[in-house]
C-alpha cells in the first residue's frame, strides 16, 4: 500500500487582471476526470514581477503555467527554451518544466488546427482570409502556414500592425499572404475555404459582428470563430444561416487547453469532460 501523499502537482496561469479568466474550469475539471492529485492557481502578476514569478516556478515545484494578458511576449524573455513557432509569433502562452529548465510553447493556434483536424478539415493548399492581426491571428497564422495553407489574406483596421504580420509570414513561413486595409465592408473573396474571425468583436459582453457583406459567405465555406464566450456568437449564428460550416471559439479555447494538459501530466486530456465545463460556466 503506497503512502498517502498531501502534496498536490502544481500548475497555474499568470495575468494581469486575471479574475475573469475562466481556464481554470475546465483544467481542473480534467484533473478529476483523471483522478489526478493536481492543482490550478489563478494568479494575479503585475508586470514588474514577471521574472520573479517565471523564477519561482522552478522554486516551488510548478510543472508549468499558462501565460495570458499582459505577458505572453515580454515572459520569452525568462524562459530557457521557446519553441521555433512560439518564437515567429513572438508569444508564448504554454511554460512547462523539463530537468529543471523552462519551455515556451504558444498553444493558441496549434489548439485552432486541433479543431479544424478533429472536424476532418483539409488545410494544405487551401485559401483562407483571417479578419484581425493581433495575437491571436497571429498565433492561427503562424501555424496555419505550417500546417502548409495554400493562402492567406490578412483583413485589420490597423494597417501597421497588418503589414506587419504579413511580412512575418511571408518572410519566415512558407506560405503566401497579402494584406487588405479594413476600411470597408469587407467582401470574402470567392474561392475562399476558410474563414476566420480573429478579433474581439462579438466576445461577451460585447454583442458586435465583423464589418463584413454576409452575402459573400458561400455554402461551401468552413467558417470559425476565436471567441469562445458566447459559443454561439452573431457571426456564427449569421455564417450558420447562410449554410456555412462553423467552428466555435470554444473548440480552440479547449484544444490549447489540452496541449498544456498533456505536457504538464504526461496524459491525454479529456477533451469533452473540459468543454463540457467551460460550456456550463459560459451558459
Amino acid at each position: 500500500m503506497s503512502a498517502k501523499s498531501y502534496r498536490s502537482e502544481l500548475v497555474g496561469l499568470f495575468g494581469y487582471p486575471v479574475d475573469e479568466n475562466p481556464t481554470v474550469v475546465m483544467i481542473e475539471a480534467g484533473f478529476r476526470e483523471l483522478g489526478l492529485n493536481y492543482r490550478y492557481n489563478t494568479m494575479e502578476v503585475r508586470p514588474a514581477d514577471l521574472e520573479i514569478a517565471v523564477k519561482s516556478l522552478k522554486a516551488l515545484g510548478y510543472k508549468g503555467a499558462n501565460c495570458t494578458i499582459p505577458h505572453k511576449v515580454e515572459v520569452l524573455r525568462y524562459l530557457d527554451h521557446i519553441a521555433p513557432d512560439a518564437a515567429i509569433i513572438g508569444a508564448v502562452n504554454t511554460i512547462y518544466l523539463k530537468n529543471g529548465e523552462t519551455y515556451g510553447e504558444n498553444t493558441d493556434g496549434k489548439g485552432f488546427i486541433v479543431s479544424l483536424r478533429d472536424g476532418k478539415v483539409e488545410i494544405k493548399g487551401k485559401n483562407i482570409v483571417v479578419l484581425g492581426a493581433g495575437g491571436a491571428a497571429r498565433a492561427i497564422t503562424v501555424e496555419l502556414a505550417m500546417a502548409q495553407a495554400g493562402h492567406i489574406t490578412l483583413v485589420n483596421r490597423d494597417e501597421s500592425r497588418g503589414k506587419v504580420l504579413t511580412a512575418i509570414l511571408n518572410d519566415k513561413t512558407p506560405v503566401k499572404a497579402d494584406f487588405v486595409l479594413w476600411d470597408h465592408t469587407y467582401k470574402i473573396p470567392a474561392g475562399t475555404d476558410i474563414l476566420v474571425q480573429a478579433t474581439s468583436i462579438g466576445l461577451y459582453p460585447d454583442t458586435g459582428c465583423p464589418n463584413i457583406d454576409y452575402d459573400t459567405i458561400m455554402p461551401d465555406m468552413v467558417v470559425c470563430d476565436v471567441i469562445p464566450n458566447p459559443p454561439q456568437t452573431r457571426f456564427i449564428k449569421a455564417a450558420k444561416a447562410r449554410g456555412a460550416r462553423t467552428f466555435d471559439g470554444l473548440g480552440m479555447l479547449v484544444n490549447q487547453g489540452r496541449i498544456g494538459f498533456a505536457l504538464w501530466t504526461g496524459k491525454e486530456a479529456p477533451v469533452e469532460v473540459m468543454r463540457e465545463a467551460l460550456a456550463k460556466e459560459f451558459a
